[in-house]
């Protein structure tokens, strides 16, 4: 019986594509639910109103509970408006709206107060809960923003009708983020041991709350990004401090590895490209790759490789490396576009390099135009770089390769398990990849990609395989399915 019932499923992220997206954090919390619904469950979205970056308007949101009051705890409480969006017809989007904490920058993240702001938010999600009368089967949290839900739940929650049958799953996007600082710049005094109450919410003791901590020791299911990423947060080189509790709750941790939306990336269809594609017809790709070019002041030539990348401008997404050989990488016959925004540091030296070599290098350092040009980037660019030195999975490398722009990434994380070395001899393979974070190992490898290249038979094969991966969100879907209907299955128990 438990396998044919339709499941009532509730997301809950601190983004939403396409009404606000910092990252690969906004695309999954759009396109799994999207995935979820196909196959008929009743599926419903949760994520804060950004007052300054959302139009009310443009996505025709609709106010539903205006001036809630939302207790807190037995002392505090805030007031919310709720209103609601729509994914797709029958999915609906709630956005919890308050002033003070969501309306007053036009950034997602990056306050003082950020523990205090997603308190707020991920308590006005249970409540709004309560209000829809909605008996969730499933509690999805995604990511740190949203890790005392599981908490409450155990705890503050654990008496509420309408949420007693819920379970929980903490989905661990990034690691590295546990709470609205760096985990790693807290004194040992203020540690989180996860456990004692939460402070008010004017105690300034709350920015200490380690939100991801609470929710790997009360969540009923744990997962991760990718099966590689599962296992390397086990271990002490990339377990951010975790390791321990994530170890001790080994048989709730599972690895599903993310998918893209081929709807909205799609090179046959997608309105932002100067020429429409698929792999059956890849010679239209160099009419895209003649446009880029144009279109930020490289030099036109066809036989010139083009590599790109389009992620964060950080440490974690391998910039240390792509500084280090640049130098070298650009007395080559090639040339980079880098588009993103991230570390100033890094990118003042970027542009440093773009001044020196105009023709070759081409440096947008905008958020704004990554999300603009991204696919046009990856459907005229023949490489993709992303030498991250630790990738939950990764959402980058499975957009390029749906555009036929080859990846060159570090073995590691989600990286590891989407991207196929390429093995010439066996004519198999679907990029190029390296162990070792290291500036030789990243060279050695884009020297191999160029190398490939030359042989426009081969390149071609491999463009052509990765285009053909299947990285939809059918897979994945089906798997969270599999692990929704395990966390149902389990013993309701106390905190951890």
């Amino acid at each position: 019986m438990l396998k044919t019932k339709k499941l009532k499923i509730v997301s809950v992220a601190s983004e939403v594509a396409p009404f606000s997206k910092s990252g690969g954090l906004g695309d999954v919390a759009r396109s799994l639910p999207k995935a979820l619904k196909r196959p008929g469950h009743e599926v419903i979205a949760i994520t804060p109103l950004y007052d300054k970056i959302i139009d009310k308007k443009a996505h025709r949101l609709e106010l539903i509970y205006p001036e809630v009051k939302v207790y807190l705890n037995s002392v505090d409480t805030v007031t919310v408006n709720y209103w609601r969006g729509y994914l797709l017809p029958g999915l609906p989007v709630y956005f919890v709206e308050n002033t003070k904490y969501f309306s007053r920058k036009k950034e997602l993240y990056g306050s003082s107060h950020e523990n205090a702001r997603f308190l707020v938010f991920d308590v006005a999600a249970l409540k709004l809960l309560s209000l829809l009368k909605f008996e969730a089967d499933i509690i999805h949290c995604h990511d740190w923003q949203t890790g005392l839900i599981p908490f409450y739940l155990k705890t503050d929650f654990r008496y509420s009708k309408s949420l007693a049958g819920a379970k929980t799953i903490f989905t661990i996007h990034n690691l590295a983020f546990q709470l609205g600082r760096n985990w790693w710049e807290v004194p040992p005094k203020k540690k989180d041991y996860g456990k004692r109450r939460i402070p008010h919410i004017t105690d300034p003791e709350i920015e200490y709350i380690n939100f991801a901590k609470r929710a790997i020791l009360s969540a009923d299911i744990i997962n991760t990004v990718s099966e590689q990423y599962r296992e390397e947060i086990m271990t002490k080189h990339f377990g951010q401090d975790l390791e321990r509790i994530l170890r001790n709750r080994a048989d709730r941790l599972f690895g599903i590895v993310n998918g893209i939306d081929y709807n909205a990336y799609n090179p046959a269809l997608d309105p932002g490209l100067f020429k429409n594609y698929d792999y059956r017809k890849i010679h239209r790709k160099k009419l895209n790759k003649e446009f880029l070019q144009k279109k930020f002041g490289l030099k036109v030539n066809m036989d010139l490789p083009v590599l790109c990348t389009t992620s964060r401008v950080t440490f974690q997404k391998g910039f240390e490396l792509i500084l280090k050989i640049l130098d070298q990488l650009l007395k080559h016959d090639l040339q980079l576009i880098i588009i993103g925004s991230g570390d100033k540091n890094y990118i003042c030296e970027l542009q440093k390099f773009a001044k020196q070599h105009p023709k070759k290098l081409a440096v947008i350092p905008s958020h704004e135009e990554n999300q603009k040009y991204e696919t046009l980037v990856y459907a005229g660019a023949d490489m993709f770089l992303l030498p991250s030195h630790h990738e939950p999975c990764g959402i980058n490398q499975l957009i390029a390769m749906r555009y036929g722009c080859v990846p060159i990434v570090r073995k590691v994380g989600g990286l590891h398990d989407t991207v196929e070395n390429f093995d010439p001899t066996a004519h198999q393979g679907t990029g190029f990849s390296f162990d070792h974070f290291d500036a030789m190992s990243f060279y050695e490898a884009i020297i191999r990609a160029l190398e490939a290249y030359k042989y426009r038979k081969a390149w071609r094969d491999i463009m052509v395989r990765a285009m053909k991966e299947s990285n939809s969100w059918e897979i994945p879907a089906k798997k969270y399915l599999e692990l929704y209907r395990k966390a149902l299955k389990l013993p309701k128990n106390k905190l951890n």
